[in-house]
């Protein structure tokens, strides 16, 4: 078993009658079950259905693990031989040839046409909008992100300095941006979605986990990738040349246009957005009795996350957020997070009162019914 941010994997033989059903010779052949589970919201996801963009993907890119079977609740993917590049490489350089080839893989997806992807969102940014795309990324961080976890997350978010204007902020100091053709974007190609496969021609780099593709402004990927990937200094240059080259050599050359001064902006929006996943993961993160080793791993990780924040939130007249300051207002945040649900757990094993009476159950089920 494998858990993800947003899915469980398990690693398993079809087994009869599903390998039968699904065209495979044998039931011992491997595939991947993934399975969605609840989460907490902190990234887009516009197509419900990430099956439907591993089929478009394919027609133009080999390299992507095909899905055998979609189930709703559940799917099944074939199984691609090797190992994350998280296990391969879990931190440091990857080297030149693997940089080529995610440098490759990027190139590709200008080339998987709109029209084989699933329906986009109604109000879209028109194609080559680039600033109404960054814009509608930072409107979903804080609507769908910063708004729907105030109520549990934001006096930490208050605390660890977090602005409450975060978004507005960031999009003040954008002043615009060059307009590039959309594309089919992965935005999630990180060290743990890289398979290294090898096999009679040397090692194949496969990108799995599609479920947070979109459509937009290439330079969202790219940037995306460089922040996740944790490159040093060397690798970071080194694949942002490749990824131009290759664009270019794809005959995507719009997608490079300007890119010296504008990804700089999409490299500050990933660092801007990342305060609220960081600061919630943390916090959720803890378990039920931490230990100070705990409280202090997930105030690094907050410490983190606003240090990078500082520029593109334009924090830098302000101190920067400290260890000891991060820990106490994770403690607070635990005690009373531990104690609403305490408490939400009691109200819910209590009996009916008053209020609860089976004729205002009644009345309650009719106004809902019909209101």
């Amino acid at each position: 078993m494998v858990t993800g941010h947003h899915n469980n994997n398990r690693i398993g033989t079809l087994g009869q009658p599903l390998a039968f059903l699904l065209g495979a010779e044998s039931g011992h052949v491997l595939a991947k079950f993934r399975m969605p589970f609840d989460a907490i919201e902190v990234v887009p996801r516009i197509w419900p259905r990430e099956s439907e963009v591993v089929r478009a993907v394919r027609e133009k890119l080999s390299e992507v693990p095909d899905c055998l079977a979609d189930f709703g609740t559940w799917s099944v993917h074939s199984y691609v031989p090797g190992r994350a590049l998280s296990d391969v490489v879990p931190e440091g350089r990857i080297g030149g040839s693997r940089l080529a080839a995610l440098a490759r893989a990027f190139a590709a997806l200008p080339d998987v046409p709109l029209s084989s992807l699933p329906k986009l969102p109604p109000h879209w940014p028109e194609d080559g909008d680039s600033l109404g795309f960054l814009g509608w990324l930072a409107r979903f961080t804080e609507e769908r992100v910063h708004q729907v976890n105030r109520a549990r997350f934001g006096e930490l978010f208050h605390a660890v300095g977090i602005p409450h204007n975060a978004m507005e902020r960031f999009l003040s100091f954008v002043p615009g941006l060059t307009g590039r053709p959309f594309s089919l974007l992965h935005t999630d190609v990180h060290r743990a979605n890289v398979v290294a496969s090898w096999g009679p021609d040397g090692e194949r780099l496969f990108l799995i986990d599609w479920e947070l593709a979109m459509y937009g402004d290439p330079l969202h990927d790219l940037a995306t990738h460089l922040v996740r990937m944790g490159y040093d200094k060397t690798e970071h240059e080194l694949m942002v040349d490749m990824w131009v080259a290759e664009m270019r050599r794809a005959g995507h050359a719009a997608a490079t246009a300007d890119m010296g001064r504008d990804l700089p902006h999409y490299l500050g929006f990933e660092y801007a957005q990342s305060v609220y996943p960081d600061v919630i993961r943390a916090a959720v993160g803890l378990p039920a009795r931490p230990t100070g080793r705990d409280f202090n791993q997930a105030a690094d990780r907050v410490c983190r996350a606003m240090s990078r924040a500082r520029e593109p939130l334009n924090l830098v007249d302000r101190p920067p957020l400290d260890r000891p300051t991060a820990e106490e207002a994770l403690r607070q945040w635990h005690r009373k997070d531990r104690a609403a649900a305490a408490e939400a757990a009691e109200s819910a094993t209590e009996g009916p009162g008053e209020s609860d009476s089976p004729e205002t159950a009644g009345r309650a089920e009719c106004l809902e019914r019909h209101g």
